[in-house]
């Protein structure tokens, strides 16, 4: 049986899926990326999937998110909210700096996991996605930078400026079209690594989930100034459903178990640091509550990962 990891995007929420994993990881006494043979992250999440595919325990990512996150989403509100008018809301800066001093200058071949991390190229509007060299045809990636690939992934619209990498591609977020990366990830598995559909399974984590607020918009036909502030949230929602949907049609229902927790809307947000510390209990919380049901990926670790070329 192949076991997959997939981590949503989600800013300062991947406290959650942090504390999740490092709980799971506590429980079952070894490095949740001993139990994975492909890791899927976008945004936040590939900043996780990066860091356990590079061998840092759920704990230390937990403890990054912890130490580096009000420094990465730092300043007042007056000034974010300045910014935000005419340029990106935070500078990318305090990101690169504390990304260096977790990631150094480790490459993406030195990863110990089957990575998959999405980002989309402004240039084209393509879909732009760093993969280890698990695949013949994947001869570039692995000689990136962490740093830059997290980077590239997290470049978030509107919160940090579009990332140009050193060939001049500009780069954003890759949430914008796999915020929840579970289809993406089986079809990595069945289509690139020819996995037999009925042994692979999933597990997805979500940095939460808010109810659709759009009620004025099931009655009255709104305009710009009404969905404007909504439609990022709606499109997310949408993606989000199909991504899982397309998970458990191609590697059956019984085979994907998604974890996001809903809450309360407006109750965390991609850079609300101060919800720190309710991010991390309610990744605990989770975590206790879902174990007896995810415990068949943490029963036999992984075969060890060989990548077809090597740094």
């Amino acid at each position: 049986m192949k076991k997959i990891l997939s981590i949503d995007g989600g800013g300062i929420k991947g406290v959650f899926p942090a504390s999740f994993l490092s709980v799971i990881e506590e429980s079952v006494g070894k490095k949740i990326s001993d139990y994975f043979d492909l890791i899927v992250g976008t945004s936040t999440g590939g900043i996780i999937a990066l860091g356990l595919g590079m061998g840092f325990s759920a704990k230390e990512l937990l403890e990054f998110y912890e130490q580096e996150g009000p420094k990465i989403f730092n300043g007042d509100k007056l000034t974010r909210f300045l910014r935000s008018v005419g340029i990106s809301k935070y500078s990318n800066e305090p990101l690169r700096k504390s990304l260096e001093i977790k990631f150094t200058d480790k490459k993406l071949g030195e990863s110990k996991n089957r990575l998959v991390v999405p980002s989309l190229n402004l240039e084209n509007g393509e879909v732009h996605v760093y993969k280890t060299a698990h695949h013949e045809r994947f001869q570039r990636d692995y000689k990136e930078k962490i740093v830059d690939i997290a980077l590239a992934t997290s470049a978030a619209p509107t919160y940090f400026p579009t990332y140009n990498s050193a060939s001049g591609t500009p780069l954003v977020d890759g949430g914008l079209w796999a915020n929840n990366p579970m289809g993406l990830a089986v079809v990595e598995a069945i289509g690139v690594l020819n996995w037999p559909k009925d042994q692979v399974k999933v597990l997805g984590i979500g940095c939460t989930t808010e109810p659709l607020n759009i009620k004025l918009a099931r009655r009255f036909p709104m305009g710009k100034a009404y969905w404007g502030f909504r439609v990022a949230d709606l499109f997310m929602s949408a993606q989000s459903s199909a991504s899982f949907g397309t998970a458990q049609l191609l590697a059956g229902h019984e085979n994907v178990i998604r974890i996001s927790p809903s809450v309360a809307n407006g109750k965390f947000g991609l850079d609300v640091i101060k919800e720190i510390k309710s991010l991390k209990g309610l990744g605990d919380s989770e975590a206790r509550k879902a174990l007896p049901n995810i415990k068949q990926f943490f029963t036999d670790k992984v075969d060890q990962f060989n990548p077809i070329y090597k740094l």
